[in-house]
């Protein structure tokens, strides 16, 4: 019973720091451009002979 009334407060704690985080994420803009990352890694900036 005591494990059970130490870990509920600990559990909604991290529940309401992982949504803070969330709402952190989407306020600064981390989620604005979903495409531009991945068609980023296809983008060569090497040129031919560049080592």
């Amino acid at each position: 019973m005591t494990g059970i009334l130490f870990l509920i407060p600990i559990a909604i704690g991290l529940g309401l720091l992982g949504l803070v985080g969330f709402f952190w994420s989407l306020k600064s803009g981390q989620f604005d451009d979903m495409d531009g990352a991945a068609l980023r890694i296809l983008i060569d900036d090497d040129g031919p002979g560049d080592d």
